[in-house]
């Protein structure tokens, strides 16, 4: 009984302190409850999300903030409102969240994909850009992507009695054309071993 009360004091002061932590640093409306650990995760358990995400935007307004576990979340449903994020305030919205993962695998979040924006994220967008997504490089590796796509097609025209699984086929034409492009070699289909 006194561990039950004890229990209910504790969430509710915590709810109390939620909401009022919320009020001083004026952020946007947040959906109740948002659980101690988990945060608004259980929203997502509901099929389909975006209607879920529709009704409570619906409820609490354009601006909805979520807490994700320990990462907050801001969805916006309105066309002036994302306006305003990504055109007046798209510097602060650009950065992405420092995990872990991009430590690890993303070289202390020097990579393209984990920097964060400024000098040294404009000077590796601009390097892809001009190496791996300019007109002459994807000129010059049109021929490859032909190759890959006449295999795949050559592979399901086979198989023209039979059921094929399209999922796994386009990832593995994605996946031979990422590979030859970087190692040169096909690592999914027939002629694997063939081809160098």
């Amino acid at each position: 009984m006194e561990i039950l009360l004890i229990f209910s004091i504790f969430i509710a002061l915590y709810l109390i302190t939620k909401h009022l932590l919320n009020k001083i640093r004026n952020l946007p409306p947040s959906p109740f409850p948002s659980l101690p650990i988990i945060g608004h995760l259980h929203y997502l358990l509901k099929k389909p999300i975006h209607i879920t995400l529709t009704e409570i935007s619906k409820r609490k307004g354009p601006v909805v903030l979520f807490q994700f576990g320990s990462r907050q979340v801001l969805v916006v449903s309105s066309p002036s409102a994302a306006e305003e994020c990504f055109t007046k305030n798209d510097i602060v919205f650009s950065n992405r969240p420092h995990m872990l993962i991009g430590k690890d695998f993303g070289y202390n979040y020097t990579n393209l994909a984990w920097s964060s924006y400024g000098d040294h994220w404009r000077n590796l967008s601009r390097i892809a850009s001009l190496e791996m997504l300019s007109s002459t490089r994807l000129q010059m590796l049109s021929g490859l992507r032909f190759d890959e796509v006449r295999s795949l097609v050559r592979g399901i025209f086979h198989n023209q009695n039979q059921s094929v699984n399209m999922r796994t086929e386009l990832f593995e034409l994605t996946m031979n054309v990422m590979m030859r492009m970087i190692a040169g070699k096909r690592y999914y289909g027939d002629n694997v071993a063939d081809l160098e």
